[in-house]
C-alpha cells in the first residue's frame, strides 16, 4: 500500500475505476464479437482470456510494488521504466490482437470515441491526488496535465458521431489530439520520477505509481487509453480503406 496517508476515496476510488473499465471492455468484446458473428462459445473463451490475463497482470504488477521492487528508483534503470515499456507494448498487443480486432471492427465508432471519456473522473481523482500531496501537481490539470480535454471532449464527439452530426474527420482530428495529450501527459510523469526530477527541486516527485493502489493508474488506465486510441486509428483507416476500395469495385 501507499506508504503516506490517502483518503479512502482515493484508495478505492483508483482500482474502482480501473476494475470497471476492465469489465467494460470485456463487456464491450461480447457485444462487438455477437455484431460480427463470431460463434459464441469462441467469444466469450476469449473475453475470458482477457479477464485472466488482466488479473494476472495486476497480481504481478501488485506484488513487485508491495515487495518495494517498482520504489527501487535509486537503481539504474530504475524497474519503473521497465514497467512502462511493458504498458506500452501491451497496449499494442492488445490493440492489434483478435481480441483488440474484435472491438475495433465490431464497436460502432461512436462507442470507441466514448469509452475514453472515462479519463474525465480518471483526472478528477488526479487532481484531488494532487490536492493530497499523493501525486505531483504538474501530472494534473492545474500543471501541465490537459488529458481532461480529452475526456470531455470524447462524450461530445461520440454523441456527434452516433446522431451523423460529426463524421470521420471530426473523429481523425480528436484523436490526435487525445494521442498528444496521452503521450504528454506520459512524458510529465516519467520527467516527475526521481530519475529525472525534471521540474526543480521544489516539485514534488512522481513515487506514487510504484505503490499499491495507484500501480492501476499506468497499468490499467494509461494502457487502456493508449489501445483505445490504436483502435481508433486502425477503425478510421480500415473505413478509409473500404471508401476508397468502393469506385473500384463499382468499376470492375
Amino acid at each position: 500500500m501507499y506508504p503516506l496517508p490517502a483518503s479512502s476515496s482515493l484508495l478505492a476510488g483508483f482500482p474502482l475505476l480501473a476494475g470497471c473499465l476492465i469489465v467494460l471492455v470485456a463487456l464491450g468484446h461480447r457485444v462487438a464479437a455477437a455484431r460480427l458473428g463470431v460463434d459464441g462459445r469462441l467469444a466469450l473463451r476469449r473475453t475470458l482470456v482477457f479477464l485472466a490475463i488482466a488479473a494476472l497482470w495486476q497480481v504481478v504488477v501488485s506484488s513487485l510494488a508491495v515487495k518495494g521492487v517498482l520504489a527501487r528508483f535509486d537503481a539504474r534503470p530504475p524497474p519503473l521504466i521497465f514497467l512502462l515499456v511493458f504498458i506500452a507494448g501491451g497496449a499494442q498487443v492488445l490493440a492489434r490482437s483478435t481480441f483488440g480486432k474484435t472491438l475495433s471492427e465490431g464497436l460502432p465508432l461512436a462507442a470507441l470515441v466514448g469509452f475514453q471519456a472515462f479519463r474525465l473522473p480518471l483526472e478528477l481523482l488526479m487532481h484531488g491526488a494532487a490536492n493530497e500531496g499523493v501525486m505531483p501537481e504538474q501530472m494534473t490539470f492545474t500543471g501541465w496535465n490537459f488529458d481532461i480535454v480529452t475526456g470531455a471532449s470524447a462524450v461530445v464527439v461520440a454523441v456527434l458521431v452516433a446522431t451523423g452530426v460529426g463524421g470521420r474527420r471530426l473523429v481523425l482530428a480528436w484523436n490526435a489530439l487525445g494521442t498528444v495529450l496521452l503521450v504528454t501527459v506520459v512524458v510529465i510523469a516519467v520527467s516527475s520520477t526521481p530519475l529525472f526530477a525534471a521540474f526543480g527541486e521544489g516539485a514534488a516527485l512522481n513515487t506514487f505509481i510504484a505503490y499499491v493502489p495507484f500501480t492501476t493508474l499506468p497499468t490499467v488506465m494509461v494502457l487502456l487509453a493508449m489501445a483505445g486510441h490504436v483502435m481508433v486509428w486502425r477503425k478510421l483507416l480500415a473505413e478509409r480503406t473500404v471508401v476508397a476500395a468502393a469506385p473500384v469495385a463499382s468499376v470492375a
